[in-house]
């Protein structure tokens, strides 16, 4: 399972956490004032206008809590450096031909073919993408595998969750600082998103899953928020026909981000300090279902093995929150 929440930098989250590569840093009201810039643009000027505040420990108490209980990585990078969209695309396809976030029509003329759902159903394995949009990007998947983000707690308590779900928060819940929005939601409370990301992992638990479960909760991009470590440049980008005003500028790694790995073999108490990005995600559900990976990306990353130890005890699993 992968939990895909918004807009939040390593530091802004956990640069408190004991014994994490962090920084501490002014705390940030809850919710954030306002929604900082984060596009490309953005991020090459970080330097001086990221927003250099963050969260604390009472403000996300349960993300601290599985963090001390099982795996945090605190060298875990997005893939672009950029907003949402990009990034929610590499972790579905180890690709992305936009490096900003692309305007409202511009959808139904992206289509990626090579992505992990499909190499999914191609070897009769099961998916969904519980609410999210990047799915529509996709060529030659099944549309009937995306659904309501609200319906992941009915599977999860059910007992009855495909092999690979990505699973997305509606916007009161997703963390998103708060911006204009048409539907009028108000957005950005951390502390609301995060109960929201312990419902779902609660739903796990009572559907009797945990045995069975690798559960991955990480952040989609920077959100315009600092963070002191600069992520290694792997990547340049070539413009593929968009945004040519970057052309020859970073492309991969963007900011890091946190990432908790939760699960009965996850490691307890465990900092991983090995270089992940969402793109291992994707190379762990390829290795743990034997499937050919789709570019040299993901056939270069890391698998996120360290955070796990198949040889121990199974751990239980965490207390639900109420």
């Amino acid at each position: 399972m992968i939990i895909l929440k918004e807009n939040h930098t390593f530091d802004n989250y956990f640069g408190t956490f004991p014994g994490a590569n962090g920084a501490r840093l002014p705390r940030s009201p809850n919710p954030p004032a306002r929604d900082h810039p984060h596009t490309h643009a953005a991020w090459l000027a970080r330097q001086t206008t990221a927003a250099r505040e963050q969260f604390i420990e009472p403000d996300i108490p349960a993300y601290f809590s599985y963090a001390r209980k099982f795996c945090l990585c605190d060298n875990y990078y997005t893939d672009v450096a950029g907003p949402s969209t990009p990034n929610h695309l590499m972790l579905l396809c180890a690709d992305s031909p936009i490096i900003d976030n692309p305007s409202r029509r511009t959808p139904q003329t992206i289509k990626i073919d090579a992505s992990l759902p499909k190499s999914l159903e191609q070897s009769r394995l099961t998916w969904r993408s519980y609410g999210g949009y990047a799915i529509d990007y996709l060529h030659g998947v099944n549309p009937k595998w995306k659904l309501a983000s609200d319906q992941f707690r009915v599977d999860a308590t059910a007992g009855q969750l495909p092999e690979v779900s990505w699973v997305y928060a509606p916007l009161e819940f997703d963390e998103h600082p708060p911006y204009s929005n048409p539907q009028g939601v108000r957005m950005g409370n951390v502390t609301k998103g995060m109960q929201w990301s312990v419902d779902q992992i609660n739903a796990i638990v009572r559907g009797g899953l945990w045995p069975d479960v690798a559960v991955f909760l990480t952040w989609d991009d920077w959100g315009g928020w600092y963070d002191h470590v600069e992520p290694p440049a792997v990547e340049v980008w070539h413009g593929n026909g968009a945004h040519p005003g970057y052309l020859g500028s970073q492309f991969r790694y963007g900011p890091r981000v946190g990432c908790i790995v939760l699960g009965p073999y996850a490691r307890n108490g465990y900092i991983s300090k090995v270089l992940h990005s969402h793109v291992s995600l994707l190379k762990f559900c390829e290795a743990n279902f034997g499937l050919a990976t789709l570019n040299q990306r993901d056939a270069r990353a890391d698998d996120m093995s360290d955070c796990f130890d198949f040889g121990k005890s199974p751990a239980p699993p965490p207390p639900a929150v109420p």
